[in-house]
């Protein structure tokens, strides 16, 4: 750390949760379905809709979270990303307080792809024993693209932005010694003493906990409700 820098709180622990609870979901989801079998996939459906509700959460987040969790504050621009493709090219690595505009893209490609897998589970049908809880009321159609798109296209995409994601963490780590890991593990990084924190109080921590809660109520009427 250098003498005109100190330990800046960047991360807040809802969304260091966030990312914790997400791999898990992932993690698992991949793995209950390569399994497959009915057993399975009752915990690959829970699995599902509880990655459906981190989703809805780190939207909302996106907006009233820390400061540095917030779109606003590292949403990508055309002119960001060619200003930093430009620096790549010419051998600079300039840095950010929270995602450089290639990792803004990712993520936010990470949610909207997330969300597509949770959309198409729940419209799929295998035609054998397993069918999400909208393919009853939504056109033959909807359920033959969502159910290739969700088995044949989606999860696919997802585990290459996930690997893309991995490998540009490591190249970050070990090529630019530039450390992305240790400040989502603790929320903090050494920057300038200047630097506006992201608040990450007990109160914003518990608005968080009721903010998960209603995604988590929202999914469950996404799931159990019939429409009228």
């Amino acid at each position: 750390m250098h003498s005109d820098s100190t330990r800046v709180r960047v991360w807040d622990l809802p969304t260091r949760l966030f990312h914790v609870f997400l791999i898990l979901c992932f993690a698992g989801l991949i793995t209950t379905g390569q399994m497959g079998g009915d057993d399975w996939m009752v915990w690959h459906f829970y699995l599902g809709y509880a990655t459906f509700s981190l989703v809805l959460f780190r939207i909302v987040w996106g907006f009233c979270g820390g400061y540095w969790s917030r779109f606003a504050h590292f949403l990508p621009t055309p002119s960001l990303v060619k200003g930093y493709w430009l620096a790549l090219r010419l051998g600079q690595h300039p840095r950010f307080v929270s995602h450089n505009p290639l990792g803004a893209l990712s993520v936010l490609s990470m949610l909207v792809l997330l969300l597509a897998q949770v959309f198409s589970g729940l419209m799929a049908d295998d035609e054998v024993s397993v069918s999400g809880p909208w393919s009853s009321w939504v056109p033959n159609q909807w359920v033959e693209w969502a159910s290739e798109y969700h088995t044949e296209v989606g999860q696919f995409l997802l585990i290459g932005l996930v690997a893309l994601h991995i490998v540009s963490v490591l190249v970050h780590r070990f090529a630019k010694n530039d450390d992305l890991i240790s400040p989502m593990k603790h929320g903090d990084k050494a920057l300038p003493a200047n630097t506006r924190a992201s608040a990450d109080t007990w109160r914003t921590r518990c608005l968080a906990l009721l903010i998960w809660l209603a995604c988590a109520f929202a999914v469950y009427l996404c799931v159990r409700l019939s429409p009228l």
